[in-house]
């Protein structure tokens, strides 16, 4: 099994796991079945007539001297009510996936370079998308950036995402996702503990399980993106109650108790996506890499150099804007509103544990960390933290 789609015993399709996915199935193969019908006659008919009717270089051509009426009509005729019954169940289909039923149970999708942000409500934001069996789900989407394309295979729901305006889609999942076992559960806390240790990413792929102990099933970025399309990637997670999904949200509503902020940011950094932007191992990505950068001095574009300090970092999460690290674009959006004065402070408190050059070598080291942060992004180190992208693997 693997993030191309969870193979079940079909050879065509992965799961099917929504209400829609029998109807989309039968369809595509009532289409295949009648393409190959009419497909496989008329390439005996064009190779036979090929052959018969083939004449030497030289030899005149054949004329047309007769037609057969009755044959043109049931060819042209016929075919047509093949594509009406085509177009009827096609049509009928569009509609329901258009027609969001009364009460549905709504998720904010926010779309950017090169990852997702579901919107739970009340500040909760998480990279994977959690739904409930059985119960109609419609996600609000919109793009920061590009085009995307929000494509849950196993639900056989696809739909554009525009930057500037808001779209949607609907889906009624209708297979639970089965839990990890209490063995590999603690396989899983184990791994989960030596990746915190290490700041190495959660592997979907590997582990076919998420951190919290469900299977998921896969969600793609369809519409080219740019560089890092192909890692735009994250998982569904489809709960049995709904008092299981809110235990779930819960969870990730607050730095929970005991937890430090610095650990805390190291999680927001993965959740809220900022490592698509942000290293934490000096490599140059969209934005500048947040190991060391804490206490440096940043080249800002049109402006004098600043210290990446507390309220640099806490002004770039607000307003990205506002102070633009040289060499790069303002591409990062306003995390206002989106994370609490913790969450901020837990990012903060992160990217300060990456290094402070200048808690070893004073304004020398000021100096010398200035030149590598002048590749500084717009949003700073804090840009990450309020990353926009997706925390997955499974991510593009």
């Amino acid at each position: 099994m693997s993030l191309l789609g969870d193979l079940n015993h079909s050879a065509f399709f992965p799961d099917s796991a929504s209400s829609f996915s029998s109807d989309s199935d039968w369809i595509f193969y009532f289409i295949t079945v009648v393409c190959v019908i009419f497909f496989v006659p008329i390439c005996i008919a064009l190779f036979g007539s090929a052959w018969k009717y083939h004449k030497a270089n030289g030899e005149p051509a054949d004329s047309q001297i007769d037609h057969n009426t009755t044959i043109e009509l049931v060819w042209s005729i016929g075919p047509s009510f093949l594509l009406i019954i085509m177009f009827y169940f096609g049509a009928q289909g569009y509609l329901n996936h258009r027609t969001v039923p009364e009460g549905a149970y709504e998720i904010g999708v926010d779309a950017k370079m090169w990852g997702w942000t579901m919107n739970y409500g009340s500040g909760v934001y998480h990279p994977e998308l959690h739904v409930v069996v059985n119960e109609s789900t419609k996600l609000t989407m919109t793009s920061q950036d590009v085009i995307h394309s929000l494509y849950i295979p196993a639900f056989r729901v696809k739909k554009d995402i525009v930057p500037g305006r808001y779209n949607y889609l609907w889906f009624k999942a209708t297979k639970a996702s089965e839990k990890a076992t209490a063995e590999q559960q603690a396989e899983l806390d184990r791994v989960a503990k030596k990746n915190k240790e290490t700041g190495e990413s959660w592997s979907y792929d590997d582990h076919q399980f998420t951190p919290d102990g469900y299977r998921f099933y896969d969600l793609y970025c369809a519409e080219y993106c740019g560089t890092n399309h192909s890692e735009m990637q994250t998982v569904v997670v489809v709960h049995e109650t709904e008092a299981e999904l809110k235990a779930w949200i819960k969870k990730y509503s607050a730095r929970p108790d005991g937890v430090t902020p610095a650990a805390y940011g190291a999680t927001l950094y993965e959740r809220r996506g900022c490592k698509s932007c942000h290293s934490t191992d000096g490599t140059k990505l969209v934005g500048p890499s947040y190991e060391g950068s804490f206490g440096t001095m940043r080249q800002l574009t049109g402006g004098s150099p600043v210290k990446v300090d507390e309220n640099y970092v806490r002004e770039s999460i607000l307003y990205p804007k506002a102070k633009v690290a040289a060499g790069y674009q303002p591409v990062m959006p306003s995390y206002k509103g989106q994370l609490s004065d913790d969450d901020v402070n837990s990012l903060v408190q992160f990217i300060k544990s990456l290094g402070d050059p200048s808690a070893a070598g004073g304004e020398e080291n000021n100096d010398t960390g200035s030149a590598a942060a002048e590749t500084g992004d717009e949003a700073s180190a804090a840009e990450t933290a309020a990353g926009d992208a997706t925390e997955t693997t499974p991510q593009n």
